[in-house]
C-alpha cells in the first residue's frame, strides 16, 4: 500500500469527525482503549468506519498500554474512562481479579460461532492473536535452531535484549530461562545467563526500540512476534522469522467491557464488529498483519499456523503464576542489565 493510499484509509477513518454537529449527535458514542501505534491505526483506519456504517455508532480511541488501562481504570474509582479495554492474558487476569470488567454474555456477539470454542467467555472475547518466536537477519546470521543460540558469541553480539515490560518479552524470557532450568516462576537461569553475555549483546533498550534498531542494521537478532517481522518485511528490511526447537509461543489479545460502562450495546456492537469476517481479513492483511481469530479468516503467509484452532500446538503460559512475579523481574532486568 502507497503512503498516500494509506493516508487516504486513515482520513477516512476520521471522516466521522467532519460530519454536520446535528449527524453527529444522531450516532450513538463510545470510547474504546487501543494500544499505541499499529493497533491505533489499523483500528481507526478499518474498525471504527465498519462500526459507523453497520451500526451508526461513533468511536474515540484512547491510546493505552494494557498495564496502563488498568492502572487508570482502578483509579477511576468505578468512573470508567473508556467502555471497552484491549489486553494482553496477563493484563486480562489482572482486570479480572480486580473486578474491573462487567459481566460479559457471549450470546450478544452476532459473530460468535465465528471464533473457536473457548475464545468468548463470561470476561470477554478474543480478538486477535500474537506468535511469538526469534526474528533474525538472514543476510547477516545463520538461523537460529532455539532460544540457547541467542546465547553463544557468534548471536549474542548481535542480539538485541529487552525486558519484561511486554507480553511477548515475557514469554520469550521464561522460555530461555526453561531451557537453561528454569521455569514460569523461576527465571534464576536466565539472569545467569545474561550476566554472561551482557557486555556482549548488541543492544540492551526498551521494547519499542527493537524494531528500529533492527531496521538500522544495530541488530540482527530479537526476540518479537510476527506482525512485527511481517511488517518489516513490509518496509523493505531483511528479516525472517525462526520457530525455536521447543516451539513457538502463542497468545490470544481480548477484549472486555469496562464495569460501570454507560454504553453498554455500543460496547457489544464494537467488539462483534471487530471479529466480524470482513474487519479480520482486512486486518490480517497488508498493512497491519493481524493474527486473526475469526475461523473464516486464514493467516499472513509469515503466521506459521493456517487457522486459529491450530493455536493448540504452541506454547502456553499460566498468567496466574506470572503476574505476581512479573514487576521484581521487571525491576531486576532493569537494574542488572542496564549498559
Amino acid at each position: 500500500m502507497t503512503a498516500l493510499s494509506r493516508r487516504h484509509l486513515l482520513g477516512a477513518a476520521m471522516a466521522g469527525a467532519a460530519l454536520p454537529w446535528n449527524a453527529a449527535q444522531a450516532q450513538a458514542a463510545m470510547t474504546a482503549a487501543v494500544y499505541p501505534g499499529g493497533w491505533d491505526e489499523a483500528l481507526r483506519a478499518v474498525l471504527a468506519p465498519r462500526l459507523r456504517e453497520a451500526h451508526n455508532i461513533n468511536v474515540a480511541f484512547e491510546p493505552l498500554f494494557a498495564v496502563d488501562q488498568i492502572a487508570k481504570a482502578r483509579a477511576a474509582r468505578g468512573n470508567p474512562p473508556f467502555d471497552v479495554f484491549v489486553l494482553d492474558p496477563g493484563p486480562r487476569v489482572s482486570g479480572i481479579d480486580l473486578g474491573l470488567f462487567e459481566a460479559f454474555d457471549p450470546t450478544k456477539l452476532s459473530n460468535r460461532a465465528q471464533l473457536p470454542n473457548g475464545y468468548s467467555d463470561a470476561h470477554g472475547a478474543a480478538v486477535a492473536a500474537q506468535v511469538v518466536g526469534i526474528a533474525y537477519n538472514p543476510t547477516k546470521v545463520a538461523k537460529p535452531k532455539g532460544w540457547a543460540d541467542l546465547f553463544k558469541p557468534e548471536y549474542a553480539s548481535k542480539l538485541g535484549l529487552t525486558g519484561f515490560q511486554t507480553t511477548f518479552g515475557t514469554i520469550s524470557l521464561i522460555e530461555m530461562a526453561e531451557v537453561f532450568g528454569g521455569s514460569e516462576t523461576n527465571v534464576e537461569p536466565l539472569f545467569a545467563e545474561l550476566r554472561k553475555i551482557k557486555d556482549q549483546v548488541a543492544a540492551v533498550a526498551a521494547p519499542a526500540a527493537m524494531p528500529g534498531l533492527f531496521q538500522q542494521g544495530q541488530i540482527d537478532l530479537m526476540y518479537t512476534n510476527t506482525y512485527t517481522v511481517t511488517l518489516l518485511r513490509s518496509r523493505g528490511v531483511n528479516i525472517d522469522f525462526a520457530v525455536p526447537e521447543t516451539g513457538a509461543a502463542a497468545f490470544v489479545t481480548t477484549m472486555h467491557i469496562a464495569k460501570g460502562s454507560r454504553n453498554l450495546d455500543s460496547a457489544y456492537k464494537y467488539i462483534d464488529t471487530m471479529i466480524s469476517q470482513p474487519v479480520q481479513t482486512t486486518l490480517a492483511a497488508e498493512p497491519f498483519f493481524f493474527v486473526p481469530v475469526n475461523t473464516g479468516v486464514t493467516p499472513g503467509a509469515d503466521v506459521p499456523m493456517r487457522s486459529i484452532s491450530e493455536i493448540t500446538n504452541f506454547v502456553s503460559h499460566d498468567w496466574t503464576k506470572i503476574n505476581p512475579l512479573r514487576a521484581q523481574w521487571i525491576a531486576r532486568f532493569n537494574r542488572e542489565m542496564a549498559r
